[in-house]
């Protein structure tokens, strides 16, 4: 059943835009700050999470220990440091929809049952054994080199905006430099694809493919308005910067 999310949030993002960030509410309509709607829509994996995996028989074991170990650092970094790092107004800035946060707060909540519950009960193959699996090695290198793209694409976005801007309420946009920027557009989602994409080989469970088939489906369309928008919005934007993927897409 949660792997029928992927195409229906597919054919959503087609009809309508995700309603945060830019494509956010702006008048009407319920909505939150984006530091409390990233914080109460993230919330649930945690929490979901942690009584199902330490419930189980396999909690202790070193590999499930490592994935949850994992686990805990992107979650720790999504649902506890970025929702605090986001620049808003001191007044206003209610631009985080509620549709995006009553599905996000459920689609996580999934997410961390599953994942908790396969860890500890039904991953009979994270033994020890795993650890020299070329899956397992390959899935944390590339986790790890997406977590560090995706966060420091955050920061140089969460930049381009000065202090007086963003306290004034200013919609200031400017062309962001530097990093992933300079190949494609969307460097943030290309981190978070390839975390999941690794967590998935490194887990080799079917909940890592529910939350990477869930991601593509909510990212890659959002990933080419952001990318049409850019254009429209500067004349000098750079032609050679793709969509998600360097010189592919």
């Amino acid at each position: 059943m949660g792997l029928l999310l992927a195409p229906m949030t597919l054919v959503a993002t087609r009809v309508m835009k995700a309603p945060y960030g830019r494509f956010g509410p702006r008048s009407g309509g319920w909505a939150v700050n984006s530091r409390l709607g990233w914080f109460l829509m993230e919330l649930p994996a945690t929490l979901c999470f942690w009584p199902f995996y330490l419930s189980g028989p396999f909690a202790g074991q070193l590999v499930p220990s490592i994935l949850a170990t994992v686990w805990a650092i992107h979650y720790i970094n999504r649902g506890f440091i970025f929702p605090v790092l986001i620049r808003v107004p001191r007044q206003g800035g209610a631009n985080f929809g509620a549709l995006v946060l009553v599905t996000g707060m459920l689609v996580t909540a999934l997410h961390g049952y599953l994942h908790g519950k396969f860890f500890s009960t039904f991953g009979t193959h994270l033994t020890t054994a795993w650890l020299g699996d070329p899956r397992f090695i390959m899935g944390l290198v590339a986790y790890g080199l997406g977590f560090m793209l995706n966060v420091h694409s955050d920061a140089i976005l969460r930049n381009l905006r000065t202090p007086g801007e963003i306290a004034r309420g200013q919609k200031v946009y400017r062309i962001p430099r530097g990093g992933g920027f300079e190949l494609v557009t969307n460097p943030s989602y290309l981190g978070e694809l390839s975390m999941w994409l690794g967590f998935t080989l490194a887990a080799w469970s079917l909940p890592g493919l529910f939350i990477l088939s869930l991601s593509i489906a909510n990212l890659l369309p959002r990933a080419i308005d952001n990318h049409r928008w850019y254009r429209r919005q500067f004349p000098d934007y750079p032609a050679h910067r793709r969509i998600l993927i360097p010189y592919v897409f």
